[in-house]
């Protein structure tokens, strides 16, 4: 059971402490519910946020202004208990600073905040991290979901497709996907992955090299497709990178969408944390928002 329930006439959501993690997304006319279970068996989370680092740092450490610091992948926000700052009909949100226990990782001061706002066909996830200090912060954060898919017991997977558009709606002839390497990094290389009328066939080995990872803007649509081609979930967002992810070479009935500010690090990465591709600067006192829509 979520800690927080939100809910109107057709949607419903669960969202909890731990995490400030959406745990449950559903229609309340049909019951239908779209994000996975978190069964361990395959993958024990559902909608992880994840900050201050989205994917892995090069061998687990990463460097800022000549210190070393371990980091697990993701960074640790998912692992927190966050506190409730407000609450209406519709919205609610939480709340994580900097501690203790975070500085020993992350030598900065933050305050991240994690939204969630009821839509009349969906929800809208926001964020917004916050730099209280007088050094400029460097930090990533993503989102992800994972989806059921199939969403119904009569599909099978395969039968399921991913569909891809750009920010006005146009089906992509085809995408660059970045690919990965060892231990959680990305490599230089890169592949064209073509797609009819912006289809992405959902095969048994689509992620056995693991995440397909979109950079540089080129989706800011996806949606899941059951097996009569009928689009059930699509998520929207603004985020220039988009990784797509379902479990290497297990079969798990689910498959994440997953915008993100940031990304892991290239296997050739000897830099410092302000080099990284993608990190986001945020200056003295400033604020970073972003949002994202989930639709069903």
């Amino acid at each position: 059971m979520a800690d927080i329930i939100l809910k109107n006439g057709i949607v419903e959501i669960g969202v909890n402490l731990h995490g400030g993690e959406l745990k449950s997304l559903r229609r309340t006319d049909t019951g239908t519910e779209y994000l996975w279970c978190g069964d361990p068996a395959y993958w024990n989370r559902t909608s992880p946020v994840l900050f201050p680092f989205v994917g892995g740092v090069r061998n687990g450490i990463y460097r800022h202004e000549g210190t070393e610091y371990q980091m697990g992948q993701h960074g640790f926000a998912r692992d927190r208990d966050f506190t409730l700052i407000s609450q209406t009909e519709n919205t609610v949100w939480f709340g994580l600073g900097d501690d203790e226990e975070s500085r020993r990782v992350y030598p900065f001061a933050f305050y991240l905040e994690i939204g969630y706002q009821l839509l009349e066909n969906g929800v809208k996830v926001m964020w917004k991290v916050e730099n209280p200090s007088e050094e400029t912060m460097y930090f990533a954060i993503g989102a992800h979901p994972a989806f059921n898919c199939p969403l119904k017991a009569e599909d099978k997977q395969n039968d399921c497709a991913v569909r891809l558009q750009d920010r006005d709606g146009k089906n992509l002839a085809y995408f660059i996907n970045t690919i990965f390497g060892q231990e959680g990094t990305v490599t230089k290389a890169r592949e064209a992955v073509n797609l009819q009328e912006g289809i992405l066939p959902v095969t048994e080995t689509l992620f056995d090299h693991d995440a397909k990872v979109i950079e540089d803007g080129q989706a800011q649509r996806v949606s899941l497709l059951d097996g009569n081609g009928e689009e059930y979930l699509a998520v929207e967002f603004s985020a220039p990178l988009v990784g797509i992810w379902s479990p290497p070479k297990k079969r798990a009935p689910f498959i994440c969408i997953e915008p993100w500010y940031g990304r892991c690090d290239k296997d050739v990465f000897e830099g410092e944390l302000k080099d990284r591709e993608w990190e986001q600067a945020l200056a003295p006192g400033g604020v970073f928002q972003a949002e994202y829509k989930i639709v069903i």
